[in-house]
């Protein structure tokens, strides 16, 4: 079986490093990126071609993966995509855009006989760098089969989820999900904090029973030390939680918990901490016990 030659657009926080565990693998064949500096320097990192267009990308490679910011992007890069690429080819998005928008993307391919797989991915940065993203998949199982080999190359868990527009379905109860824990978590040290406890402690005590979570364990340390370094921008959360809310209210229903949390982000926005990793939550949540 011949190598698959695979294209990335999008080299941002996720995206980048997500190219990088394909090179790695053997399987990155070309990348763009709209600023072409990033696409310059992992160019010349792994001496593969940093291509001026999406379309002249395509002609060189069997699957594309895109990991952009919008849904507007995503169908871009597809219509972009469609003209160049061969039969039988694969568009692979990681980028987080709303149910409708894959099936919309599957469309605009089917009649080049492209297929297409939503597969947004959770794990921050760090599941990015270091190839353990978990990939929740919409499309069809035969095609996720053909495209397995460069999704293992990028992450540790790939589920399957049903159709087009599925995995970007579940992306959506995943980023609700992470509010909750955000607004928990954080709320909950600020608590801790207000009663005069050692954080550390705290976070080890709690983080052995029934409140324990991944991001009390992985962010609950950087609330202790009022630092936020980047995992996942407090931007690109708000973004996803407007996706949440349209696909709510599709069904009349307004979700009390991406509410208040959209509400905290335009606050931490316009105090300019937009581009802080989500746990920046904790500055709202201290200020509460701190006031004056």
């Amino acid at each position: 079986m011949a190598q698959l030659r695979v294209g990335f657009i999008g080299l941002g926080a996720m995206g980048a490093p997500m190219a990088r565990n394909l090179a790695k693998a053997g399987l990155l064949a070309a990348v763009y990126n709209r600023s072409s500096a990033k696409a310059d320097a992992l160019a010349s990192e792994f001496d593969v071609p940093a291509v001026p267009t999406a379309s002249e990308l395509a002609g060189q490679c069997d699957i594309v993966v895109l990991c952009v910011s919008a849904d507007a992007d995503v169908l871009e890069m597809v219509d972009a995509l469609a003209p160049a690429l061969k039969a039988g080819s694969i568009v692979i998005d990681c980028s987080t855009v709303a149910a409708a928008t894959a099936r919309e993307a599957a469309a605009r391919l089917k009649p080049a006989n492209v297929s297409f797989l939503d597969a947004p991915v959770s794990g921050g940065t760090e599941g990015a760098v270091n190839g353990t993203l978990s990939i929740m998949v919409g499309g069809n199982e035969a095609t996720l089969e053909r495209a397995r080999p460069v999704l293992e190359a990028m992450g540790k868990r790939i589920v399957h989820i049903g159709g087009h527009g599925a995995g970007q379905a579940t992306k959506a109860v995943n980023q609700i999900a992470v509010a909750g824990v955000n607004q928990a978590v954080s709320e909950a040290l600020a608590f801790a904090d207000a009663h005069g406890l050692d954080l550390g402690r705290v976070i080890d005590a709690v983080g052995g029973g029934a409140a324990q979570s991944w991001f009390l364990t992985n962010r609950g340390p950087n609330m202790q030390k009022m630092t936020f370094p980047l995992g996942f921008r407090v931007k690109l959360h708000q973004k996803d939680l407007g996706i949440c809310r349209a696909m709510a209210a599709d069904h009349g229903v307004q979700l009390p918990v991406v509410e208040m949390t959209m509400v905290h982000y335009d606050r931490l926005i316009e105090a300019g901490h937009g581009d802080e990793d989500v746990s920046a939550l904790y500055r709202l949540k201290h200020a509460m016990f701190h006031k004056g």
